[in-house]
């Protein structure tokens, strides 16, 4: 294989028009000799200052350092003492804003793929029959622990906690444990049975049991967590499944739809598969308003489900907030983009249905204080894309359930809980992270707060 040092391993990926009409992960991954051979381009820098950009503080260096050696089992060891779902990061966490853009390599070159990597690992370990261990030294602790919500921050507090010797149980509202990883992520990004199914397993093995359709708020509240079930403290990891909408005229017609519906559709319960009893929209042209990374998602599985996608962003390309790498796949896959668009109407035929999305062309005008170039409405430049749906991406809010059922609870003007800086909220041995605090965020910054919470109930029930 020739090899510039300067440049990443190319890696593999389904053909475009191939992938445009399946649900296979698009992208294939590296070989072992691809592997290796990247590993190899790694300084191995002392102050590595990778690791600061990761969330979770993997040791990247450690496990790279392993790899090179062709020694994936201590590799995989190595990224198991600060994640608890690397094939999951391996392949939807935005390195190149992370791990990546603080890379030594990438001075004067392109940094290492520090996620190709620790999906490989992840994945090969996985073949291998490689499991997380508990630490040898670990001490039962003989406390129970709650953690609401089995997404990447539940999944994440709960097995540090089980690591910290704590009788750790999740209480899911949905069927399947997973969270946005099962609901969210279409499965050309990441595989339910393949990879979610698998690390939701190896967070079990450490001891976590996991309750599923058990909704905190109605099934149980945190009071009875606490005052019946005999838990000492509580995480509250519930995301945020909210949708917002425009509030646009004729937004309530038949064929509108918000991306968090259209995707649970399609990736928890299955609905792209022909003989699926979920039904789905199959539409023939569909419009999708926003422009982040579940509009990117929503677009690419309308998509494959037979549709002409017109993506409708109100900013330039330059303010698209999706990764690069999925703006990029979505353009292969002949997904077209109407820029400096934003919708003022939906319209609707006399039975009730979507039959186009009227539209005005934006501009960008002078900075703000933040320096944020704000658009505004070119006046007289309206315009219509017939259409038979409209895909709404703009964005969630945390579920107000469990705010309603728990007293002292504060929460901000957007329903996110407030914590301090060790994920407490104002009711004490009640921790919170991820997306029921930010609001609708990524994966791995969610860990993040599930790894500091868990961190904060250790140190709180180590004083109780």
């Amino acid at each position: 294989m020739d090899f510039d040092v300067m440049k990443k391993v190319p890696v593999s990926e389904q053909d475009p028009q191939v992938r445009a009409t399946n649900f296979d992960e698009v992208c294939l991954g590296y070989t072992k000799e691809e592997a290796v051979l990247e590993a190899s381009r790694c300084l191995n820098c002392k102050n590595a200052r990778c690791m600061q950009g990761c969330p979770v503080s993997i040791n990247i260096p450690g496990f790279i350092a392993k790899l090179k050696d062709g020694d994936i089992e201590g590799a995989y060891n190595v990224i198991s003492l600060s994640s608890s779902l690397p094939a999951v990061c391996g392949r939807v966490c935005p390195q190149e804003t992370q791990c990546e853009a603080q890379c030594i390599r990438g001075v004067k070159g392109e940094a290492v793929s520090i996620g190709r990597l620790e999906r490989f690992v992840a994945d090969s370990a996985k073949e291998m029959g490689i499991r997380p261990q508990l630490p040898a030294d670990m001490v039962k602790k003989g406390k129970k622990v709650a953690v609401i919500g089995a997404g990447p921050s539940g999944l994440t507090c709960a097995g540090d906690l089980a690591k910290m010797g704590y009788d750790v149980t999740i209480f899911e509202a949905l069927h399947k444990a997973g969270g946005v990883l099962v609901y969210g992520i279409p499965e050309f990004r990441l595989p339910k049975e393949k990879v979610v199914a698998k690390e939701v397993e190896n967070i079990k093995e450490l001891g976590v049991k996991i309750v599923t359709d058990a909704v905190i708020g109605r099934s149980l509240t945190i009071d009875d967590l606490f005052e019946n079930e005999g838990f000492s403290a509580v995480f509250i990891g519930s995301g945020a499944g909210l949708p917002r909408f425009m509030n646009i005229p004729g937004e309530q017609a038949l064929g509108v739809f918000s991306a968090n519906e259209y995707l649970t559709r399609s990736n928890l319960m299955g609905a792209f598969s022909p003989d699926s009893r979920t039904p789905i929209m199959r539409a023939k042209k569909a419009v999708i308003v926003g422009g982040g990374n579940v509009a990117m998602d929503a677009a690419r599985t309308a998509k494959r489900l037979g549709a002409e996608v017109h993506v409708v962003y109100r900013r330039s390309e330059a303010e698209l907030p999706a990764r690069a790498e999925e703006v990029h796949h979505a353009k292969e896959e002949g997904i077209i983009f109407d820029l400096l668009t934003n919708p003022v109407e939906i319209v609707a035929d006399e039975n009730g249905w979507v039959k186009g999305c009227t539209c005005i062309r934006m501009e960008l005008g002078e900075p703000d204080a933040s320096g944020r170039r704000s658009p505004v409405p070119v006046e007289g430049s309206e315009f219509t894309i017939e259409c038979d749906a409209v895909i709404m991406s703009l964005g969630t809010s945390p579920n107000p359930l469990i705010k309603k059922t728990t007293a002292g609870l504060e929460v901000n003007k957007r329903g996110g809980i407030i914590v301090n800086e060790a994920e407490m909220t104002s009711r004490a041995g009640v921790f919170a992270g991820g997306d029921a605090v930010t609001g609708a965020a990524t994966v791995i910054l969610a860990m993040g707060a599930g790894k500091a919470a868990a961190k904060g109930i250790d140190e709180y029930l180590s004083k109780q």
